[in-house]
């Protein structure tokens, strides 16, 4: 991701967005409107045209990205392009304003900008670092390849219950069907595991917690314990084994889903305050023109 889009094509878009900002600053400290620098004089408003058209662009990034087929440069450069020019444009917009800032509806647009900006340096670094840790959490492996191996140790799960009788086999069913993957969006956010169990209890049943599969893992456990025939004991030793790799996939997959999750939810922020954004900025501009 560093190499990809921070420095793509040498860092170009960099070297653009620091000559860009050096120009317009340089502008600004040689221009001499005869009274104080404000967005109403021929450069402030040059430079607000300036930066609403930076601002519709980089919105336009959008766009480009889900244009597959587009041969109007690649989605790296976009992007790149996209994260240096948006850091630069907050300068352009105080120099815009003369650094006048106040409690109004053009303070509200500047406010909303930074927080676009601020959230889309979050989101740059959660791409240039979960990926890699997405990777080193999957060992390797895929989502796909996971899931695969969870049902294999599930379907073996299923065969060595059979051999131990309707406690085992209702219990390890129970386990399965109540294995929560993934869950609601705050339980892949927090990595919550929320599975449940029906296990037996006083010659009826009980529903109970089964976050890592541990309370099925103790109630194997004592029936290991309790048992005196020696095939028994193993069978439930094998249980219990395929139990613990059940465990260790889950907690991989979840925490697959909560760097998944983690690396999404900038985009909550990210989207609609850029739309926010662009909504105070059509105000902003209509009240320029209409009352100033």
């Amino acid at each position: 991701m560093k190499a990809s889009i921070l420095a793509y094509g040498g860092r170009r878009y960099l070297w653009l967005a620091l000559l860009v900002t050096a120009g317009i600053a340089g502008i600004y400290l040689v221009h001499d409107p005869q009274e104080p620098p404000n967005g109403g004089t021929v450069l402030g408003y040059t430079l607000g045209a300036v930066a609403t058209a930076l601002v519709l662009w980089l919105t336009a990034f959008g766009i480009r990205k889900r244009r597959y087929h587009s041969t109007q440069g690649t989605v790296q450069g976009w992007l790149s392009a996209h994260v240096y020019l948006g850091l630069a444009l907050p300068l352009i917009v105080l120099l815009h304003a003369g650094f006048q800032l106040g409690p109004n509806v053009h303070t509200l647009a500047f406010v909303l900008l930074l927080l676009v900006v601020a959230s889309g340096i979050v989101g740059v670094w959660f791409y240039a670092n979960y990926p890699a840790r997405m990777s080193h959490n999957r060992g390797g492996a895929n989502r796909t390849e996971l899931l695969d191996q969870l049902d294999d140790i599930d379907e073996r799960s299923r065969r060595a219950a059979n051999s131990l009788g309707e406690d085992f086999r209702d219990a390890i069913a129970s386990g399965i069907a109540r294995t929560q993957l993934g869950g609601t969006a705050w339980s892949r956010l927090t990595g919550r595991d929320e599975s449940q169990v029906v296990l037996p209890a006083n010659g009826g049943s009980r529903v109970a917690a089964n976050a890592g599969q541990e309370a099925l893992l103790d109630w194997l456990a004592d029936r290991q314990a309790r048992s005196a025939d020696a095939h028994e004991g193993a069978a439930i030793g094998e249980l219990s084994a395929l139990l613990r790799n059940k465990r260790r996939l889950l907690k991989t997959l979840a925490g697959d889903m909560q760097l998944e999750a983690r690396l999404a939810i900038w985009l909550f922020a990210h989207v609609p305050l850029t739309a926010a954004l662009l909504a105070a900025l059509v105000v902003h501009i209509v009240t320029v023109f209409l009352y100033w």
